[in-house]
């Protein structure tokens, strides 16, 4: 079988099922992507690197300025497939992540592959993210930008024969027209590699503190509003006046990821340290980590506390549950669709700090029992999400579409909850 992939970043999303894919014999698969890292292989892909001809112009109206990077994106990857079909190559099925660009003008090189398209997130100002904490509303400009940002999605949903979502919830979010022919299944999270460490302790090379009882971890790929950093802060004040042995480790670079960054070029982090006290004796800033290290971080964790507004939900969470971790999680959809209260982790209001406080002492002071949330944590992940499960499953879809079976065998929707879990 021959598979193009795209995405502007190689591996991205897609590592896990075209490594499996690249072992199968007889398969040929070609990743399209920004991606000139020579050190980042894998066995069996090669690479066709596409360059968008030029940025986004400035003076392009901000309501679609993403439309046109995307498609310059799209134009860059048509003139490299183009190349590709004159050398011989016309694949069996494309599978690309929707939204940048790339999957726009497939169709137009290859009519007659069939087309996957990995739908991540469908922009609303309503209901979701965009709207979420009433201190920070919209002004009128925002409504028709956000909705114009869904123009590249658009296109690809009406182009594509079949669809992925990761979870139920982003599924949703897609308009109701077109959800019947996308499928939620999550990439999967690797739970022979994220897997408890009984009495595990932290140290780093460059943090050591295994002397330490109490930890409290944060993972993010930034620190900012949509993921709950400035009401994390906030909480660690009141955390560390009922827990005086309590340690934190954040493991998160000091930038924007999602949302705006604040009007006077601080970062979030420097702007909650200047407004809250604490302890700094006892807060721990990592960084962002090499995954082993990441890995010993959550192994070590007495409390995990994951926030989020309506928005795409993290791997981070799902690797901690993996990894046994008692989850503190915001009352927010994503996290709700993993997390049953008091079950298998613990669900609060995203916008109390002390709440967050609070449920993380009472974690922190009754470990023994823990243990069954921690064991149902990792349950939730090995039996619904983890690869041993999705991987077999997302693979089959791919040769589904490939072999223009629709809808697949497997139209595949996350299972419901686990009735088995076990009680608190």
């Amino acid at each position: 079988m021959r598979i193009l992939v795209l995405h502007p970043n190689f591996p991205a999303q897609f590592r896990h099922v075209i490594g499996l894919l690249g072992k199968e014999p007889g398969n040929e698969i070609v990743f399209c992507t920004k991606n000139e890292r020579p050190e980042w292989k894998i066995a069996g892909v090669k690479k066709a690197l596409f360059t968008p001809s030029r940025d986004p112009r400035p003076e392009t109206h901000h309501y679609v300025r993403a439309l046109e990077s995307a498609v310059l994106h799209g134009q860059a990857v048509f003139r490299t497939l183009e190349k590709l079909k004159s050398s011989g190559f016309t694949p069996d099925v494309i599978y690309g992540h929707s939204g940048w660009g790339p999957t726009l003008y497939t169709k137009d090189v290859y009519p007659d592959s069939p087309l996957m398209c990995y739908f991540e997130w469908y922009y609303h100002a309503r209901g979701t993210d965009a709207d979420f904490d009433p201190a920070d509303p919209l002004q009128p400009d925002d409504f028709a930008r956000i909705r114009t940002k869904n123009a590249s999605i658009l296109l690809d949903l009406a182009a594509c024969d079949w669809g992925l979502s990761p979870t139920r919830w982003q599924r949703s979010q897609f308009p109701a027209e077109f959800q019947s022919k996308i499928s939620a299944m999550h990439d999967g999270i690797d739970t022979e590699f994220f897997k408890p460490k009984p009495g595990a302790k932290l140290k780093l090379k460059n943090l050591d503190l295994s002397h330490v009882d109490e930890l409290v971890t944060y993972v993010g790929r930034g620190m900012e509003p949509y993921r709950g950093f400035p009401e994390f802060i906030e909480s660690i004040a009141y955390l560390q006046e009922k827990r005086p042995n309590a340690h934190v480790v954040i493991v998160a670079s000091e930038r924007v990821c999602y949302g705006k960054p604040l009007p006077d070029g601080k970062s979030y982090k420097e702007h909650m340290l200047e407004k809250v006290p604490l302890d700094m004796s006892r807060v721990h800033f990592a960084g962002t980590l090499p995954y082993q290290e990441y890995l010993q971080v959550i192994q070590a964790s007495s409390a995990h506390v994951y926030l989020t507004r309506p928005f795409v939900l993290s791997w981070s969470m799902m690797e901690a549950m993996a990894t046994g971790c008692a989850i503190v999680g915001s009352a927010t959809p994503p996290v709700e669709e993993l997390i049953e209260d008091g079950k298998n982790g613990f669900l609060v209001d995203f916008f109390s700090p002390k709440e967050i406080a609070d449920r993380v002492a009472d974690v922190l002071a009754n470990p023994e029992q823990m243990k069954s949330i921690r064991e149902n944590a990792r349950r939730t992940i090995v039996e619904q999400h983890s690869h041993e499960v999705l991987l077999p499953k997302h693979i089959e879809l791919i040769k589904n579409v490939a072999n223009g079976q629709f809808p697949p065998d497997r139209h595949l929707l996350h299972p419901a909850r686990n009735p088995d879990l076990a009680a608190v």
